[in-house]
């Protein structure tokens, strides 16, 4: 038979606490850099993918065989739902998913977390939409390594996108050391 720890509270989900990061008075700022360089990161990964394939070139041993695959809409479509679902997101008011009292419609707790659901659906669905579009177009063909690449490129975009969007979420909801919480 074991004992309960002594910091153990029964209202916890987990057994282990998030840790708690420490980094000064300048956290939010930290963070919202953070999710900005990980969200131009991931754009700038799809576009390098998306020119490199624009203008691509016959191997040279064989210079009449055409480049087997191209970036098309396709591959775009991922990305384009990571991005309405980090939008989706992050536009949603922190305060009332939390279902604090204040707000004149009720239900306005459970369309907010409804939202919350739409938009990292959208994003799971760019996520599972990137790798298997990497999987079927450009791994199954066994293309040469310089055309999965674009596969590659796009499932790291979608990823990137995802930490930007937890990052992002996560230094909006921390409070400024200066910030003042007015209520009437």
């Amino acid at each position: 038979m074991s004992f309960p720890r002594s910091d153990y509270d029964p209202r916890r989900v987990c057994l282990n606490p998030f840790p708690d990061f420490n980094l000064g008075r300048h956290r939010r700022t930290i963070g919202i850099y953070l999710a900005g360089a990980l969200f131009a990161l991931a754009n700038w990964t799809f576009l390098d993918a998306a020119i490199l394939s624009a203008h691509a070139h016959p191997p040279y041993d064989e210079p009449q065989i055409p480049p087997p695959i191209h970036v098309t809409f396709v591959d775009w479509v991922p990305g384009i739902c990571s991005l309405l679902g980090m939008l989706i997101i992050n536009l949603i008011d922190k305060d009332r998913i939390k279902g604090e009292d204040g707000f004149g419609d009720p239900g306005a707790v459970w369309r907010a977390r409804l939202f919350l659901f739409i938009g990292f659906a959208f994003m799971a669905g760019g996520l599972a939409g990137s790798v298997s579009l990497l999987v079927l177009k450009y791994v199954m063909h066994d293309y040469p390594e310089q055309y999965t690449y674009y596969g590659y490129a796009n499932v790291s975009q979608n990823v990137a996108l995802m930490l930007s969007a937890v990052v992002l979420w996560i230094a909006q909801s921390v409070h400024e050391e200066y910030d003042y919480q007015l209520s009437l």
